[in-house]
């Protein structure tokens, strides 16, 4: 090992540890300490989201507004979708995460990716739960008794239900630091209609409806006290803020914004998979290209 190794690893040492569910477990005299930081160490951890730069508006030259879908059952974006219950574990999947949100009102939850109707979340039960009667319910209606809760079936949309999330993004280049950019403007978990989740008749690639849509910048701090679990190095965690930023995902462009209102890939390109994936690269190739023909003279 040279001198510029020790240096190395005498600096990486230095650094402070993140908050993880690991914080203090060599420390802790009981099972209840373990991931309970000092007041020290709070104080010395700088535990905040990184701050978007400001971008004037006369500074981007270009820019592309795009929808992508993120599919839950490719492994690169697993750590958006487990754990799939909080039982047990300090962790939470992003479903979770942005449903806490919006369930204590940090968070504004809206009724699409444009952001013009904001929805409470006693205006989500419909689309989050589903409650429903059994004939032997109706009986005991019907003969002016009162319905036992056994009677009365509830079905509510879970961590486990949650297929896919779309997420709203703009591409731009800054001219200012010439450089192609991208900023997550909003974000929406995907999930079966409840009223029809456990129908089989039902196409499951047809039963699939927008939970709720959440504005990411406000979402930012949240996402960053959430932490995702690192298959690399449990003792250093990142935050879904991080990853989300980071473009650690897989997404396909699934909408562009256009002439003819926004619409869908599958809008134009009809019943044919393969040529609905070939146009969403063709998209994504035309933005990559946007950055080289800008240092084309």
């Amino acid at each position: 090992m040279n001198w510029k190794s020790v240096l190395i690893v005498a600096a990486v040492g230095c650094l402070p540890l993140s908050l993880s569910a690991q914080a203090n477990i060599l420390n802790a005299r009981s099972p209840e300490e373990v991931g309970r930081k000092t007041s020290a160490q709070i104080a010395a951890d700088d535990d905040k989201p990184l701050a978007y730069g400001y971008v004037d508006d006369r500074d981007i030259l270009w820019s592309k507004t795009v929808w992508e879908v993120i599919d839950l059952d490719e492994r690169v974006n697993f750590p958006l979708y487990y754990p799939t219950d909080t039982i047990g574990t300090d962790r939470q999947s992003l479903y979770y995460t942005l449903l806490k949100g919006v369930k204590s009102g940090k968070l504004d939850a809206y009724t699409d990716s444009y952001f013009t109707e904001k929805r409470k979340f006693t205006e989500l039960t419909a689309t989050l739960a589903k409650v429903d009667t059994t004939d032997l319910g109706y009986e005991q209606i019907n003969a002016g008794e009162q319905l036992s809760e056994e009677f009365v079936n509830r079905r509510d949309i879970s961590g486990a239900d949650i297929e896919e999330f779309r997420v709203k993004g703009i591409w731009y280049f800054d001219k200012r630091q010439g450089e192609l950019k991208y900023r997550i403007l909003g974000i929406a978990p995907v999930a079966p209609d409840v009223n029809f989740i456990d129908d089989e008749s039902v196409n499951p690639g047809e039963n699939k409806v927008e939970l709720f849509w959440v504005w990411y910048p406000s979402a930012r701090q949240l996402l960053h006290d959430a932490k995702v679990f690192n298959s690399r190095n449990s003792a250093q965690p990142i935050s879904f803020d991080m990853l989300l930023n980071a473009r650690r995902f897989n997404g396909v462009i699934y909408r562009e914004d256009n002439v003819q209102g926004d619409r869908n890939i599958n809008e134009y390109i009809f019943d044919n998979a393969l040529f609905q994936l070939l146009e969403a690269n063709r998209i994504k190739e035309s933005i990559r290209d946007r950055e080289q023909d800008m240092w084309a003279y």
